[in-house]
């Protein structure tokens, strides 16, 4: 039988016990359902009588204008395009529920990082954090080993990838030939250095 997001509930709640903070990643490449995952699991949470809120990682994207002078904007999304320090430390500020952090959250549409667009309260207990690179083992991401209490990998078949970021693209009125660039020239690149670099985590899905 496959696991179910309200088994996961279930066994994050468990493993919860009494403490007050307890931080989950959800982590995969670009079109694998990670803020839907996290989304869902968060109300599932929240059903049943918990605290929740979710921490995108890509509201930590570096700015275009950043981008663009160092030759990277055709490349957004790969690990050198995002302030892995900054997020390690909204991470380690978020860790001890002792102080109410304000996070950036990615506005797609729009392609910019909003600052202190959302709020993590000391009364939040379950903290799921959602994005590319929770479980990556290169460079600075690595610090983030051990830091998060549950994990999930989220790895869909390659075609199944594709097909959904060729959605996620169309939908944002891209033309075929910039839609066909975002796909093969980055997101299914960093989909395959992601999946090729990963740790292990306490549930992996490998369909979609």
């Amino acid at each position: 039988m496959s696991i179910t997001i309200e088994d996961i509930a279930g066994e994050v709640i468990g493993r919860a016990g009494d403490t007050k903070r307890f931080l989950i990643a959800i982590a995969g490449p670009p079109g694998a359902g990670k803020s839907t995952m996290a989304d869902n699991l968060a109300e599932a949470l929240r059903a049943k009588g918990e605290t929740a809120e979710v921490l995108p990682m890509d509201g930590f994207h570096m700015d275009n204008a950043i981008l663009i002078e160092r030759g990277l904007l055709a490349r957004k999304g790969i690990p050198e395009t995002f302030d892995v320090r900054g997020f390690l430390d909204i991470i380690r500020a978020v860790r001890p529920a002792d102080q109410e952090v304000l996070i950036p959250v990615f506005d797609r549409s729009r392609e910019i990082a909003i600052a202190s667009a959302r709020v993590v309260s000391p009364e939040h207990r379950f903290i799921i954090v959602e994005g590319n690179y929770l479980l990556f083992s290169q460079g600075k991401w690595a610090e983030l080993e051990d830091i998060f209490d549950y994990s999930v990998m989220l790895a869909p078949p390659i075609e199944v990838l594709e097909e959904r970021l060729w959605a996620r693209w169309r939908g944002y009125k891209l033309s075929e030939e910039e839609a066909s660039a975002k796909v093969y020239g980055n997101d299914l690149p960093n989909g395959r250095l992601i999946l090729g670099n990963r740790r292990r985590a306490d549930v992996t899905f490998e369909t979609a």
